[in-house]
């Protein structure tokens, strides 16, 4: 029976030394790594990754978890050993027995978890959630117990709620490439190089932008970017009979599929805010911005310059109008359904499709239990559709 009690602590014994050191790691993971990490898609790091939102309440989870296995292993222990040693020898085992449990359960697994961060986090990670889920549990019962007041914790619980959904968010975006975030080639804002500066400041203040693509000999030949602070200093006599070819700056290119997490890191980087897409063939697909990114991982961004008119509204009860650049998935997500998207990542481009041409504006099509029509047709281009249930 003394056997199976001293196997029994040293596997708890084990299990506390196990957690020390996964929960030393955890706490001196950097968040931000975790949440790249789980972009790339390692699943241990997007469970480290939700961990670490509530990171201050951490280490008092697992610590009373270690505890608990801390105290287990040494009653076990210290049950075998009064049964099978008395005196002096007694005395000398008991010591041995306070040293090796520190040590092994404590001291060295801590010092090793510190030494790496993330390694062992990711590794017992599976470990981690359930000792952090019931030390949370444990912690807010023995309050209860002892009549403790805590002040509201509303804000806080919000706050983190708030951090995971950005960490979701994040993750999601593992798998997004950019040219299902970039502004399509037909809706380029563009100067010509041989434009003057006073065209160059009228463009800026009519489409409300600060970076405009400078083309050559046409949309495919993109020679730079006219940043229109670099316009403030030339404000003289003569400068609006200058081109701003001579003041473009040369074009950031990023193929279209490169995956946005990837843009996200080279623009901070390089400190780009603007960057021109190619396709296979080199040939411009359209334009990216740092905001562009940013949106994709927080949401939509308002400022002053941006259109105020949606990329969908309800017109009538089960009528939508809808931009024709609006993204498919998000589309499914606002309607709740499941459209077959096939190759198109718009809903004009969904449109296209059904159609197999580009359809005349007022022509309707089936889909499901919708009937979409097009509601503006721009040259090649679809718009605005206009999508009601049948």
């Amino acid at each position: 029976m003394t056997t199976i009690a001293l196997a029994a602590a040293a596997a708890v014994v084990l299990v506390a030394g196990i957690l020390r050191a996964a929960g030393a790691s955890l706490v001196r993971t950097p968040r931000a790594d975790a949440v790249q990490d789980a972009a790339d898609g390692d699943r241990r790091a997007e469970h480290v990754a939700r961990l670490l939102v509530s990171r201050p309440s951490l280490q008092p989870a697992l610590g009373l978890v270690h505890t608990g296995l801390m105290v287990v292993a040494a009653t076990s222990a210290t049950w075998a050993l009064t049964r099978s040693t008395t005196g002096i020898g007694l005395v000398v085992a008991l010591a041995l027995l306070a040293l090796l449990l520190l040590a092994i359960g404590d001291v060295l697994p801590r010092g090793y978890g510190r030494g790496h961060p993330r390694m062992l986090a990711y590794r017992w990670v599976f470990l981690l959630r359930p000792a952090v889920r019931f030390g949370r549990a444990a912690s807010d019962l023995i309050g209860e117990e002892d009549g403790e007041e805590h002040e509201p914790n509303g804000t806080h619980d919000e706050d983190d709620e708030a951090e995971r959904e950005l960490i979701s968010s994040v993750i999601e975006v593992g798998d997004t490439v950019v040219r299902e975030v970039m502004v399509p080639r037909p809706d380029m804002v563009t100067l010509p190089a041989t434009a003057s500066i006073d065209e160059a400041v009228a463009l800026s203040v009519e489409a409300g932008r600060s970076r405009i693509p400078v083309l050559g000999q046409g949309i495919d030949d993109v020679v730079g970017v006219l940043y229109v602070r670099d316009l403030l200093s030339l404000f003289d006599d003569d400068s609006g009979h200058r081109q701003v070819a001579d003041l473009a700056r040369p074009a950031y290119i990023v193929p279209e599929a490169m995956p946005v997490l990837d843009l996200m890191r080279e623009m901070q980087n390089d400190r780009d805010h603007l960057a021109i897409v190619v396709d296979e063939f080199g040939g411009t697909a359209g334009l990216v911005t740092m905001e562009d990114v940013l949106e994709e991982i927080v949401g939509e961004i308002t400022d002053e310059s941006d259109d105020e008119v949606p990329l969908m509204m309800e017109v009538a009860a089960g009528e939508y109008l809808v931009d024709g650049r609006m993204a498919i998935d998000e589309f499914e997500d606002l309607l709740g359904v499941d459209l077959p998207n096939e190759d198109w990542d718009t809903v004009g481009g969904l449109l296209l499709g059904l159609a197999g041409r580009v359809p005349a504006e007022g022509e309707s099509f089936d889909l499901d239990a919708y009937v979409l029509t097009a509601e503006q047709v721009h040259g090649r281009r679809i718009a605005r559709v206009r999508v009601r249930t049948r």
